[in-house]
């Protein structure tokens, strides 16, 4: 059996049966381009032993995959654990190089899988690579001494808990997840994440949290008003839970008993709330000094700006289904304290919870300088009681957005729904509609020019 951390594949995690070459390539060139991650050998899709992957086969395979790459990819073989048996690993780090394959395509690691990259997005990554990683950088100003060894010990103990055991001296471990630099001097990650006093040294890393009474910032004579204004600092962990403490405390929780059962209802759904509050923290561009990430709550929403424009290849349009990370080091932290469930699915999962429990999608809006997830109140039936969509997961945002509008009004057209999505095609969304039938989520009533959907 393998362990828990490693049992299907994923953002940072491939599969690969045997010693291949080409196979093997695919992976380094994949893994290289997005956050880097490993790739383990003798194990099929499904996460089952295939076959005694040899070390002297991973070198001969590597060396040879190596060379199908434009430029090589340099990964380091390591073996692992896997309940009795011994598996060959390779841990292939994030590159700030472009790389290719011999046959000129480029891939991306994409949740499970290897995608091609196009033209244009194979541009935009090229753009980020040569900016390089500013979590990488080192703090000029700050020692070994600033980084704060309870919030070290915690980090161990949780990294621990997820099956990743302390191996060498803390200061091997240190440099190995980009906290400090050979000499052990402190990177921005490192400060950010384990630091006494982050904001001494990058003070926009903090965060704003303010209620405001109504639907606007200002009152009708165009007075700043708010209830309440919170300025956080600390390194990341702490800043996550201070937030999250904070919301809680200003969400209204009701309850409601089924089954014997009391069952917690709040303004918005916990897990949407927490994954755009992790979302913002763990992947703003901390370059932008002079402001912070600013969560408002209004009457009738939230909203959560993060500074920074969208990373690599994410556009609106490929946010749910693709993933890529400003900042791996943070972001891998941030998992390894619990915050993150599992790298690349927190988008289609938000979207999911807030539709289920009643509410509009989530709200997404991108510029060159911030991103923002605003969620909005649940809609109300003409009982006061809030409407819940049908249940259904793996849905993507398009699909989201149609049921909420059968929601609110009785049903929808194939036109109707080109509306909503006016940058998708048409044979897009037909299959959208389709899948939601073939799911009985959606019932398809009359034909052709007269057809409509209505929730099942």
């Amino acid at each position: 059996m393998l362990p828990l951390k490693i049992r299907k594949p994923g953002q940072q995690l491939a599969f690969v049966p045997e010693a291949d070459p080409e196979a093997l390539a695919e992976n380094l060139v994949a893994l290289a381009n997005a956050g880097g991650g490993l790739v383990v050998l003798g194990v099929d899709q499904s996460g089952q032993l295939v076959e005694a992957v040899w070390e002297e086969e991973v070198d001969a395979a590597l060396r040879e995959a190596a060379a199908l790459c434009d430029p090589p990819v340099e990964g380091e073989w390591q073996t692992i654990e896997a309940g009795q048996q011994t598996l060959v690993g390779i841990r292939v780090p994030r590159s700030l190089d472009l790389h290719s394959l011999h046959d000129g395509r480029v891939l991306i690691r994409s949740g499970d899988e290897n995608r091609s990259l196009s033209g244009e997005e194979i541009r935009q990554l090229a753009n980020i690579k040569t900016a390089g990683d500013f979590e990488e950088e080192i703090v000029a100003s700050a020692t070994r001494d600033d980084l704060d060894r309870d919030i070290i010990q915690e980090y161990l103990d949780k990294r621990e808990l997820r099956g990743a055991p302390r191996l060498g001296s803390l200061t091997e471990l240190l440099f190995e997840i980009g906290a400090t630099d050979r000499e052990g001097q402190p990177t921005v990650a490192g400060i950010l994440l384990f630091g006494k006093r982050p904001q001494a040294f990058l003070p926009q890393s903090g965060i704003v949290f303010v209620r405001f009474p109504g639907a606007q910032p200002t009152t009708e004579d165009g007075n700043a008003v708010y209830g309440r204004r919170d300025e956080l600092a600390g390194p990341l962990a702490r800043m996550v839970e201070r937030a999250w403490n904070i919301v809680w405390e200003e969400m209204r929780v009701g309850a409601t008993v089924s089954a014997l059962e009391r069952e917690e209802l709040t303004e918005y759904p916990r897990f949407a709330v927490r994954e755009a509050l992790i979302n913002a923290v763990a992947h703003r561009d901390y370059r932008i000094r002079g402001r912070r990430i600013e969560i408002r709550m209004y009457s009738d929403r939230m909203e959560i700006i993060s500074p920074g424009a969208l990373p690599g290849y994410i556009t609106l349009d490929n946010l749910v289904e693709e993933h890529f990370s400003r900042n791996p080091r943070i972001v891998n932290g941030l998992y390894q304290w619990g915050y993150i469930e599992e790298l690349g699915l927190g988008i289609d999962r938000m979207i999911e919870e807030m539709v289920q429990a009643g509410h509009p999608p989530p709200g997404f809006r991108a510029t060159s300088y911030a991103f923002s997830v605003t969620l909005q109140k649940a809609q109300e039936r003409a009982d006061g009681r809030a409407m819940k969509a049908p249940q259904g997961r793996n849905m993507n945002e398009r699909q989201a957005r149609a049921l909420a509008y059968v929601q609110e009004y009785g049903s929808i057209t194939n036109r109707e729904y080109q509306r909503l999505c006016p940058d998708v095609t048409t044979e897009t969304l037909r299959l959208d509609l389709k899948d939601l039938v073939d799911r009985d989520m959606l019932l398809k009533i009359g034909s052709k020019k007269g057809t409509h959907y209505i929730l099942k």
